[in-house]
């Protein structure tokens, strides 16, 4: 089983079928905070000191449904106060919804009202870089995964947070989200071919348009394409679904063993391409599987559960991890995740409502780092 952000739940609109990989070889324009922008910029590896992390208390019944929806909240609050452990978190939550999301954070986490779609902060709120003595975050456009759902409010979160964090607003013209870029801070980055070279966020733009507005923009000097897959979730394949860097030069990769499913050749794939390949400072990769459980508790059980152990969240001093109800795959993973991440606690907790709605507690957060 793989982390999947289902078409299928109500409120989800699959347009056009599946969707096209890759693009054509002509250019698109550049943002003013990229190839013009004569300041140096970097995205620091999630595993640097944060400020704080944001979140988004957005859970809504239309998308989520009646049954999910308590869960799905008390599952957001879990990951906040347990984040909050180690650092500041700051929640968006809807103004009407501000005494609810109280009662179930507490008072160890920030609420700041806002307009919300839902609870995606990964991929809606800014992806924050620091350079030139400054920091920013970047805007990169959210247009709900290739317009499938509603988001003329999230379309908002990356400015507004931006804002509240009292750093610049970097615009781009490049469509995407936060989970689609992993980066090791050392100039390297993985990133999907599905979900970026997709027609329905970026059309027209070429893998050498994105290398140079990525890489002015986040301190690139490598990208590692992965193929990812398009038209099977919402996100059309994020990278955090597939790769994450545990440290420069070890990458923790997902693997689908089940051969039946649409996930096993691709990752087969990405494997391959990991193994084979080296990061912008010449290493090559350590590739570390983490096993995906054999069973979730069976109240969640679906065909769309994210039962995969890649997306974690690392904080200041910790590693928050989910745990599914397998206690052989859960303690495995946690020893691994402990091994890979020395210093730093492992915490892991029950997400079962989120990872029934196709996420992780990596796509509820971003990181603002210090």
């Amino acid at each position: 089983m793989m982390l999947r952000r289902t078409f299928l739940r109500s409120g989800l609109v699959a347009v056009g079928g599946l969707l096209a990989v890759g693009c054509s070889d002509t250019g698109s324009g550049h943002a003013d905070g990229g190839e013009d922008d004569p300041r140096t910029w970097r995205m620091p590896e999630e595993g640097e000191p944060h400020r704080r992390t944001w979140m988004a208390f957005g859970a809504s019944e239309p998308i989520w449904g009646s049954t999910l929806l308590p869960e799905v909240r008390r599952n957001l609050a879990t990951i906040a106060r347990t984040i909050a452990q180690f650092e500041p978190v700051s929640m968006l939550v809807r103004a009407e919804e501000l005494e609810l999301a109280r009662g179930l954070v507490g008072p160890s986490v920030e609420l700041i009202a806002a307009p919300l779609d839902d609870l995606w902060m990964r991929d809606t709120g800014p992806v924050f870089v620091t350079g030139s003595g400054t920091r920013a975050g970047i805007d990169f456009n959210f247009n709900g995964w290739g317009g499938k759902q509603d988001f003329d409010r999230d379309a908002g979160v990356a400015g507004l947070v931006a804002a509240r964090a009292g750093v610049e607003s970097l615009p781009s013209d490049l469509i995407l989200e936060g989970g689609a870029i992993e980066v090791d801070g050392e100039g390297t980055a993985i990133i999907t071919e599905s979900c970026v070279l997709n027609d329905n966020r970026n059309p027209g733009w070429s893998k050498a348009d994105v290398e140079a507005e990525l890489g002015a923009l986040l301190g690139l000097e490598k990208i590692i394409w992965l193929p990812g897959i398009a038209g099977k979730d919402i996100t059309d394949g994020h990278t955090d679904f597939y790769a994450r860097f545990a440290s420069p030069g070890v990458v923790v990769a997902g693997f689908d063993p089940d051969p039946e499913s649409f996930d096993h050749d691709v990752t087969t794939r990405h494997l391959e391409i990991l193994e084979g390949a080296t990061d912008a400072r010449g290493r090559a990769l350590e590739v570390v599987v983490l096993e995906a459980p054999g069973t979730v508790r069976p109240e969640f059980e679906s065909d769309d559960f994210a039962a995969g152990y890649v997306n974690f969240y690392v904080c200041n001093g910790a590693v928050i991890a989910p745990e599914f109800g397998d206690p052989e795959a859960d303690r495995a993973a946690g020893e691994e995740l402990a091994r890979l991440f020395p210093g730093r606690r492992v915490v892991q907790i029950g997400i079962d409502a989120i990872a029934a709605g196709g996420g992780g507690i990596h796509c509820t957060t971003q990181q603002e780092p210090a």
